[in-house]
């Protein structure tokens, strides 16, 4: 019987590594050998603190992780992948009774080959942030940034998002960021504060903080018949109506990305279009997973943080 080296959650705010036995591949699996998985500080925290809402497949103990790059060891014979490609896997549903949700953070993977994506080995542990990549993809296009765009937050996502507005030409996104650790490595595009800001009014604004609090202070730099993309996860929202109706708000919600989204940011990192350097900040053996994480969601200087499988599998 497979096996594997697994991060488990057990409960909210406790983690361990255990030992599972995975679920036997069907024919159109793959078996996979992780050699790095990102830890990601939105959706892991909040399954780490237990606020993350009672999602279909949600409970504990779980496996977390949708960010993993590996080796195929093993393919079925309607896997159609081959035996010794790389290949990202955005998660698994492999560890029997122990949930996955998202399922990537073990030594081994068992998942369905129509679900993993073959990536160049070039891109080493930088595959991990694919996912991540195709979320801010994902929340920009289905707006228009050409004519500039406001973008809170300078974490990995609010760089990737930055950075894919660029791609397109037009004005270059401003983004806002108050801790002063995180406002290095902008290429193209300016990043300030909001106290900062000249005042400017933007036709487009996309909000990564969570923060419901933060929604009219965003608003009030809306342009008129201007769009707010909250891609962040929020308990609870509202507002000061009068500003959004002056300004004739529009809000579109941006949830998670799609196939679709991941193979397009795949072409764009393999062109070399988009960068996905400076990204990665912190590293640890998977062994270290007790202490990686808490680093990976309290850390100011943590951009991504990568557990690194190589020796464990």
């Amino acid at each position: 019987m497979l096996s594997s080296l697994a991060v488990v959650l057990e409960e909210p705010k406790r983690l361990t590594l255990a030992t599972l036995p995975l679920d036997a591949p069907a024919a159109g699996d793959v078996v996979v050998e992780t050699l790095w998985s990102g830890v990601s500080a939105g959706t892991e925290r909040l399954l780490f603190t237990g606020r993350m809402p009672d999602f279909p497949g949600m409970g504990y103990p779980l496996v977390p992780g949708y960010e993993s790059v590996g080796r195929v060891v093993e393919a079925g014979p309607e896997a159609h992948v081959a035996i010794g490609a790389n290949v990202f896997v955005p998660g698994a549903r492999c560890f029997g009774p122990v949930r996955g949700l998202h399922g990537g953070a073990a030594s081994r993977l068992v998942a369905p080959g129509a679900r993993v994506v073959p990536v160049s080995a070039a891109l080493g542990e930088k595959g991990v942030l694919l996912a991540l990549a195709a979320t801010a993809w994902h929340a920009l296009k289905g707006s228009d940034t050409r004519a500039g765009a406001l973008i809170v937050g300078h974490g990995a996502l609010g760089r990737l998002m930055a950075r894919l507005a660029t791609l397109r030409g037009g004005e270059p996104p401003v983004v806002w960021e108050k801790n002063p650790a995180r406002r290095g490595g902008a290429v193209g595009y300016a990043v300030t504060t909001p106290e900062d800001d000249p005042g400017k009014a933007y036709p487009v604004i996309v909000d990564m903080s969570g923060d419901a609090a933060a929604l009219d202070s965003l608003i009030q730099r809306l342009r008129p018949g201007g769009e707010i993309v909250l891609a962040g996860f929020y308990d609870r929202l509202s507002f000061a109506f009068p500003p959004a109706f002056m300004r004739e708000a529009r809000f579109r919600i941006a949830a998670q990305w799609r196939e679709g989204d991941l193979a397009e940011v795949v072409r764009l990192v393999e062109d070399g279009a988009l960068s996905l350097d400076g990204l990665i900040t912190h590293r640890a053996p998977a062994t270290s997973a007790a202490e990686a994480y808490p680093v990976a969601f309290d850390d100011p200087q943590c951009l991504k943080m990568v557990l690194d499988w190589r020796t464990q599998s």
